[in-house]
């Protein structure tokens, strides 16, 4: 079995409609939150690793935290042979399953990465039941979902620390 299948273009444009409808996804500069999770919902600040406020070796540390850490929430809430979607903003978009190989780029990087260190990426169930939601410019990481926010507290990353919302 393969990871990292790449989405066709009606998958593509299938996916980011219903982001677009049932998110009210719309990105921006400055109004934020970009989209509407459904409740329960939790929105955490990254704000501090992304700004330089980390040393580099602890900011790998935290990094691979949540990259751990998310694989096994997803493990746990996805069957043996399941897939769910990665997706970058206007970038081709993944169908993934989390316990096949994560082989990672030239950056050190997912193909889609965990973190939203430049781009809105997003991590979400095939039946949108829940999902995490990465935002670079408010530099926050939305998990939605009654079961993904009960698996991340049990396997809560370091990074988790500081709330900004939830509902």
């Amino acid at each position: 079995m393969e990871n990292w299948i790449e989405l066709s273009a009606l998958e593509y444009k299938k996916v980011w409609d219903r982001i677009y409808d049932e998110f009210n996804f719309e990105p921006s500069i400055s109004n934020f939150p970009s989209f509407n999770v459904p409740n329960p919902f939790i929105t955490y600040d990254v704000s501090k690793y992304l700004n330089g406020f980390v040393d580099l070796d602890s900011y790998d540390e935290i990094y691979n935290d949540l990259e751990e850490k998310s694989l096994l929430v997803f493990k746990e809430l996805t069957q043996k042979n399941e897939y769910m979607y990665a997706l970058d903003w206007q970038h081709p978009g993944y169908w993934i399953n989390p316990r096949l190989e994560f082989p990672k780029s030239e950056f050190d990087e997912w193909t889609v990465p965990i973190f939203p260190n430049g781009d809105y990426y997003f991590f979400i169930h095939k039946n949108f039941e829940w999902g995490l939601l990465g935002h670079p410019l408010e530099e926050s990481i939305t998990i939605f979902g009654k079961e993904l926010i009960k698996s991340f507290e049990k396997h809560q990353p370091r990074m988790f620390q500081m709330i900004l919302r939830q509902g």
